[in-house]
């Protein structure tokens, strides 16, 4: 049976670093980004459902405007509940089927979700690590990254939850707003202390 390690933080946190460094370890990656992106192909069950709520974000081969329903969901919480509500049951079906196919292959898991609380996925780990990094670097990330204005990167931070939540929420916190080394040296930390916490890997075992 694998471990399976949550990844999360808020957006522009900076969890693609760590993430090369867990799968360079040897860990298997499950990118939910990705995840949400197949529920969400054109013409998936989940946007037939989707256009229901949302009609003016679909054309006629139901293919998913995604600024579109981004300025809408993140401006209004009760519209962001009804789509994660929608989203969120095809997205953990998914993420329970691609587990299942990396076990055989890897002692752990990483299910690199940036809404592993808000999708109840963090339910599916054995432990959880939090990437926080100071607000002004990740607004400074998200616009450069989703070539987004600030006003949308800052509705999107509202949106999320906070960081003293995941403070409080996740089993290690990484700091990633220093240099790239120094995150790595968290990250090797947290690494060893997981591998400890597991009793090691399977190959020490047996």
């Amino acid at each position: 049976m694998s471990i399976i390690i949550g990844l999360t933080g808020q957006s522009g946190a900076g969890k693609t670093t760590i993430c090369e460094q867990l799968k360079a370890a040897g860990f298997g990656i499950i990118n939910c980004d990705e995840v949400a992106r197949k529920c969400t192909a054109d013409g998936s069950e989940c946007n037939k459902e989707l256009a229901q709520v949302f009609p003016s974000c679909f054309d006629k081969n139901l293919s998913l405007d995604r600024k579109g329903i981004s300025q809408i969901i993140f401006s209004d919480a009760q519209k962001l509940k009804q789509f994660n509500s929608i989203v969120y049951p095809y997205i953990n079906r998914l993420i329970d089927d691609n587990i299942n196919e990396l076990s055989g292959t890897y002692d752990y898991i990483v299910l690199d979700a940036p809404t592993l609380f808000e999708a109840g996925a963090d339910k599916k780990c054995d432990a959880i690590i939090g990437v926080s990094a100071k607000k002004e670097i990740r607004l400074e990330r998200i616009i450069k990254r989703d070539n987004i204005s600030r006003e949308l990167a800052l509705k999107r931070f509202n949106s999320q939850l906070s960081s003293k939540f995941f403070a409080q929420h996740c089993d290690y916190i990484i700091q990633n707003d220093s240099s790239r080394d120094n995150t790595e040296k968290q990250t090797e930390i947290i690494i060893k202390k997981i591998k400890e916490r597991t009793y090691g890997s399977k190959e020490k075992k047996t």
